[in-house]
Parts: structure tokens; C-alpha cells; sequence
């Protein structure tokens, strides 16, 4: 089994990962607007849209692929209906160490909002808490050194 994080960003899929290239040189490995969908719009289906209130415009995303380090992420910009909410989760961003968690942290503040600045804990010599720009949560931490 395989679990994976899928971000919907409600019409803000392109920008999202733009920023996510330029500031964590993020990849994206996949990408699939609506209108070069192989299903027709109004089949029923949800790529086609008839269910959640009809067709995206064409040039949102409906798929991408991205990664960062190790990791895959998934976004859309699902039916671009109402703001992207994300509520009830982070990702948590693991780094080397201080400097980089600091070059992270502040990159992911911009035009963000930090809701625990970087600083040690009991657990990390450095961990920080952020939201994006696009309302994405992050912890950024530094793991404990081995004793």
C-alpha cells in the first residue's frame, strides 16, 4: 500500500506549482489539463464534469504530478468552484539541517503566514510551522541528531 498527499487548489494548480518549483525546486512530473482529456465533458464521469455542476475550463489542471526530494505529490485544481481549503493536515518537510530549514521555512512564509517560527524543541534542534500562500500547512523540522 502507498498513501500519497492530493492537493486540490480550486483553480490556482499552475501557480501553486510554479511556486513550488521556484522556491523548494519541486519537479513536476505529469501534468493534464481538462480540455486534453480523452473522456468528453458531460459523460457522467468525474473527469467530465456532469455530476459536480458541469466542465472546469479547459486549461485548469486536472491532474499533476510533482515531486519534492523523495516524495510525490498530486494536484488539480479540482472544479475551481470556491477557495481551496485545507484543514485538518500538514506536510512536514524534513531537512538536513538548520540553514536549510531556515532557506525552506522562509520560502514557504512568502506571502504566507508562520504560526511557529523556527526554533529548537524537545524533539529538533530546529522546527518551524508554516501556512502557504495557498492556505497549505508545513512543518519544517530538522530531525534530532542520534545520541
Amino acid at each position: 500500500m502507498h498513501v500519497q498527499s492530493y492537493l486540490f487548489f480550486e483553480g490556482r494548480c499552475d501557480e501553486a506549482l510554479e511556486f513550488y518549483r521556484t522556491k523548494l525546486g519541486a519537479e513536476v512530473t505529469m501534468l493534464m489539463r481538462f480540455k486534453d482529456s480523452p473522456q468528453p465533458a458531460g459523460d457522467g464521469e468525474m473527469c467530465g464534469g456532469a455530476e459536480m455542476g458541469g466542465p472546469p475550463p479547459g486549461d485548469n489542471v486536472m491532474h499533476a504530478e510533482f515531486k519534492l526530494g523523495d516524495s510525490t505529490l498530486m494536484a488539480s485544481d479540482g472544479f475551481a468552484k470556491e477557495p481551496a481549503v485545507f484543514r485538518g493536515f500538514s506536510l512536514s518537510l524534513t531537512v538536513a539541517d538548520e540553514a536549510e530549514a531556515k532557506r525552506k521555512f522562509d520560502a514557504l512564509s512568502d506571502g504566507g503566514q508562520v504560526q511557529m517560527p523556527l526554533a529548537p524543541s524537545f524533539f529538533s534542534p530546529c522546527f518551524g510551522m508554516v501556512q502557504d500562500r495557498f492556505g497549505v500547512g508545513w512543518m519544517v523540522i530538522v530531525p534530532q541528531p542520534n545520541a
